[in-house]
């Protein structure tokens, strides 16, 4: 089954339910897209990176969503319709909300930050994709993800993020007890997300995570 279209009315989303064949509930995958693809059409999301990987990979053991902003918004002004619609795919769908997972690139990767950072007790992990920790996050609250583990994957020839910057974080995360992986994509510039997304570590990673657990049995 292709993925599927939503409007509700406030967050207008991509779904894909989880397969058949899957354990249920399953862990949700709940994916915030980058500052290029934010309009009103849904269809734009599916070009590439994860969008575009459960489109031409379904079924996959995970329940996926990913919602669309619309032009000049930020994930951060959408906190609490993002957790809405959270809220929301816990209660309709066969979803273990033990085992949600939310990832973000670019924009999106400062969104995700963002949520999971003022809801840490709502994900069992944080994948940040070529994108920049708020500068409006204190240590305090980066100290709440610490229960988190949290994937970061960045290109090495990215000009719109120094590796510095995210090198520090890494240090902070880790200096907080967090639990934090780091992978550089050598050759990669910021539009990495095709290469990250599918490759196969990182999609048993998504599904191999439980709040309060390193990992669970799959």
């Amino acid at each position: 089954m292709p993925v599927q279209h939503i409007s509700n009315g406030s967050l207008p989303y991509l779904f894909s339910p989880v397969s058949d064949t899957a354990n249920k509930p399953a862990p949700l995958v709940l994916f915030l897209h980058g500052a290029r693809d934010r309009g009103n059409d849904l269809n734009v999301l599916l070009k590439w990176g994860l969008p575009r990987f459960v489109d031409v990979s379904t079924p996959l053991p995970y329940v996926f969503a990913a919602p669309q902003l619309s032009e000049g918004q930020t994930w951060v002004e959408r906190e609490s319709d993002v957790i809405a619609l959270l809220d929301e795919l816990i209660a309709s769908q066969p979803i273990d909300p033990s085992r949600v997972i939310l990832s973000g690139f670019s924009l999106g990767t400062a969104g995700a930050w963002h949520i999971a950072a003022s809801h840490p007790g709502r994900f069992a992990g944080l994948v940040a994709v070529s994108g920049r920790v708020p500068k409006t996050l204190e240590e305090t609250q980066l100290a709440a993800l610490k229960e988190i583990p949290i994937q970061i994957f960045q290109g090495g020839k990215d000009e719109k993020l120094p590796i510095d910057d995210t090198e520090y974080i890494v240090a902070t995360l880790r200096g907080l007890g967090g639990t934090v992986d780091f992978t550089v994509l050598p050759d990669g510039d910021h539009f990495i997300a095709d290469e990250v997304y599918s490759n196969p570590k990182l999609q048993q990673w998504l599904v191999s995570h439980s709040r309060g657990k390193t990992s669970v049995a799959v």
